[in-house]
């Protein structure tokens, strides 16, 4: 046929590359549908044989998270019910109302409507009591719809239609107000906390929808839809008593803003290459998204620690619940790489106020991005409107767009001249000039402008939206809103409102009908617009922060008593921690005096011990004021250790010391024999330890400070390092380990390690830390110089703790 027609070859093996990629597709997605099948016959034997975590249900990582098997028996038991309902449905609303939208739908028919045997599913639901307001219940269901539905119509002959659905999404559903008499509950609110995952097995015509290329469109056009009725801010809202006001149910205040200072990255991995073989340097750029709302980084070319300096800012409407999300990634001709991600909970943010750290990026081998966050609250007060020095945002307006009233058909109403009677000679036109309008709103502040949904044919239309704007300046700035005919692009009435009239106003709100100018005389439009400061609140200086700051190191001071010496490290963050001294009654008892004092001990013998050591701790609890003495007397025989300056906050503990001679080093210890010398009262060493649960992060933090007073093993001296475990887990790729200090008893490692686990699961485990001595392969030499074994169960691991 080709040939016939004269055609290159190309087209040939263009068409064939085509159909095999389709049909790849098609097969793809068969099999997704087939494994999706299979796990939901039976999740047990799915989950006993170890499939991938992400396709297990919520409850087994979040212990908040509930199943609900009695909830999904009874949806399996109605689904029937349901699926008879939705057909009828489906035949008497919807057909009729296809028909109706065009000319070439008015075939439209449904030939088959089959709900399957398959129904949704809950994975489970997560109940918020602590966080919300008392007069509501907010429910998190974990969606899972996995559907052999089969729906196919008919349209001028062409058979179109949907063979197996698959959704997964988390579905928010409020529940307020709660009353006092029936139904109990005012209104029910969903929506979607993110855009949910939707794949559609096409049948019959609409397979061409997954021809590549068309695919990736029809798919993003689909969730686009959901997103514009059901994904936050958007929100359905369903009153279930008489004469409910829910326009502040549908259209709430947001929660507050988040400000993100995206200000720079480290040791970023390198994706790009030569050849090959030789590795390049990448082109990093950040996407940072709260959900549906997105922004893009500028890209710094061929750097692995870019440096950015930008400042973003988004509305944050629901608290709990809406993440930060920051996505790094390698600019190329053809495909971006991805570089690592990082997920932040708003909630920790919120409580803070300010976060300025380092955070450590998944899903890759390596690299550290360094992000201010701010957390600006909503506030009623015109003093905070002060226009800001650095161009950002003072105000955030919030336009409740309800309906208008009396839309003229057409511009040509109130427009008079030539240029109009000209065209309406046509006839054609002028039909199309009797219909309604189809109109849409643009409201601009600034540079940026918002759409709003189209309603159809209607003189008084009604849209029901939300729309947030950041203002730099109130007093200066105004609302411009342009009403326009979908039909023929033409503008039906505008408006401009200054947003110095909301300063009038006590509470900075207007809600009115808004006359529009180039229209009718009594054309009206219907807004509510709320005006609010941002105001960036000081921390509670009494508040232990979620985050671990891991900020740039800094010089720290070590004072070696030997040799009167004085040596510097550079740890990651300098704070002040308690040393653990043999009579920790005695230390207690200790007057207060001034930190700065120079510590001396009585025993000439003491090792080296540093006066500032570091910690994972915030800056918070390093203000506070330290308690600081000399040492008292110690048993003749054992050596002195000099104190360190003291936190209030921190428990003391015994040393760590030995159980027996040199080569008895294996051993453990806990709370209760902290306190054991051997027979010459020369202990085993101690190792400095920093442990912490980053709420911020879902990661415990230890921080490895150093080790002092180690036993060598050998003549020729130690080369020591430390093992970390998170008992039970002993495999070799969840080990931690520092790095190699040469010839030292003494070493100083200032090494931070994460183990990404939630909060209870991590209180059911414990930490197994090993010093060890990087021997040569063929010695003899011992190995393990110490360890200790640390039980989480019994710490304040939010709070945190740091010791010897």
């Amino acid at each position: 046929l080709a040939g016939y027609l004269g055609l290159s070859g190309s087209w040939v093996l263009l068409a064939l590359a085509l159909w095999l990629c389709w049909g790849l597709n098609r097969r793809g997605k068969r099999d997704r549908l087939a494994a999706a099948f299979a796990l939901l016959e039976d999740e047990r034997e799915a989950v006993c044989r170890g499939l991938a975590a992400r396709h297990l249900p919520a409850w087994v990582h979040f212990p908040d998270v509930e199943r609900v098997e009695w909830l999904n028996k009874v949806l399996v038991q109605a689904w029937p019910y349901f699926g008879t309902i939705m057909e009828k449905t489906f035949k008497e609303v919807l057909e009729p109302k296809i028909r109706a939208k065009s000319v070439h739908l008015k075939t439209c028919t449904f030939t088959k409507i089959h709900f399957g045997e398959k129904c949704p599913r809950i994975n489970g639901i997560k109940a918020y009591t602590k966080e919300i307001d008392r007069r509501q219940v907010t429910l998190d269901l974990q969606i899972c719809y996995i559907g052999d539905c089969e729906i196919h119509m008919d349209i001028s002959k062409f058979n179109l239609g949907v063979k197996g659905v698959q959704l997964y999404g988390t579905l928010r559903v409020i529940l307020e107000p709660l009353l006092t008499d029936a139904p109990f509950v005012g209104a029910v609110t969903l929506f979607f906390m993110q855009k949910p995952h939707l794949e559609i097995n096409w049948a019959g015509m609409s397979n061409l929808l997954d021809v590549p290329g068309i695919n990736v469109m029809s798919d993003s056009l689909i969730q686009d839809f959901i997103a514009a009725r059901l994904v936050l801010p958007n929100r359905i809202t369903v009153p279930l008593k008489k004469n409910m006001n829910i326009a502040h149910l549908r259209f709430p205040v947001p929660q507050g803003v988040i400000r993100v200072h995206l200000l720079e990255a480290e040791n970023l991995v390198q994706k790009d290459n030569f050849l090959g073989a030789i590795r390049g340097k990448s082109d990093p750029y950040a996407f940072l998204r709260v959900g549906t709302v997105q922004y893009r980084s500028k890209t710094v070319s061929r750097d692995l620690n870019p440096v950015w300096n930008e400042t973003f800012e988004f509305v944050v409407h629901e608290v709990p619940g809406q993440d930060l999300e920051v996505d790094l990634y390698d600019e190329d001709p053809d495909k971006d790489d991805f570089m690592g991600s990082l997920l932040i909970g708003l909630v920790d943010v919120m409580n803070d106020r300010t976060v300025d750290e380092w955070f450590p990026l998944s899903k890759t081998t390596s690299g550290h991005l360094h992000l201010k966050l701010e957390w600006l609250s909503l506030v009623n007060d015109q003093e905070k409107l002060h226009e800001d020095k650095k161009g950002l945002s003072t105000a955030i307006l919030i336009v409740y767009l309800d309906s208008a009233f009396n839309l003229p058909k057409n511009h040509f109403e109130y427009s008079n001249g030539e240029c109009g009677a000209k065209k309406i000679k046509n006839n054609k036109y002028l039909k199309k000039m009797e219909r309604e309008p189809s109109s849409f709103v643009l409201l601009t502040v600034g540079n940026k402008t918002q759409k709003s949904k189209t309603c159809n044919f209607s003189k008084d239309p009604t849209w029901g939206q939300a729309f947030t704007f950041f203002v730099h300046s109130a007093h200066s700035q105004s609302l411009h809103i342009e009403i326009k005919d979908k039909e023929r692009d033409s503008a039906l009435g505008t408006s401009v409102v200054c947003l110095s009239h909301l300063l009038q106003d006590p509470n900075m709100t207007l809600d009115q009908r808004f006359q529009l100018d180039h229209s009718s005389s009594d054309s009206f439009i219907k807004m509510k617009l709320v005006l609010r400061a941002l105001n960036v609140e000081e921390p509670d200086p009494q508040r232990v922060k979620a985050g671990v700051n891991a900020s740039k190191p800094g010089p720290v001071r070590v004072t070696e008593k030997a040799g009167n010496q004085q040596k510097f490290a550079s740890p990651p963050q300098v704070s002040k921690v308690p040393p653990m001294t043999k009579d920790s009654a005695a230390l207690e008892s200790l007057p207060e005096k001034d930190s700065g004092e120079d510590l001396d001990a009585k025993d000439s013998s003491a090792a080296p011990v540093p006066s500032e050591t570091v910690s994972g701790l915030d800056e918070a609890e390093g203000k506070q004021n330290p308690e600081h003495g000399p040492p008292s007397a110690l048993p003749s025989g054992a050596a002195a250790v000099p104190t360190l300056p003291v936190l209030q906050e921190m428990r003391l503990a015994p040393s760590v010391t030995s159980l027996g001679s040199l080569p008895s080093s294996c051993f453990e210890l806990s709370s209760s024999n902290l306190d054991i010398h051997n027979g010459t009262e020369m202990p085993l060493g101690e190792i400095q330890l920093t442990v912490r649960y980053a709420s911020i992060r879902q990661s415990l933090v230890v921080l490895v400070n150093g080790c002092r007073n180690l036993v060598p093993s050998s003549n020729r001296g130690v080369d020591p390092y430390v093992r970390i475990y998170l008992l039970p887990d002993r495999r070799w790729t969840s080990r931690k380990k520092t790095s190699v200090k040469k010839k030292t008893l003494n070493p100083q490692y200032d090494e931070k390690f994460e183990f990404f686990e939630s909060l209870e699961n991590v209180k059911k485990r414990s930490l197994d830390i090993a010093v060890k001595n990087s021997r040569p392969f063929i010695s003899q030499e011992r190995k393990e110089l110490g360890k200790v074994r640390i039980d989480l169960s019994q710490e304040d691991l939010i709070k945190g703790f740091a010791q010897w």
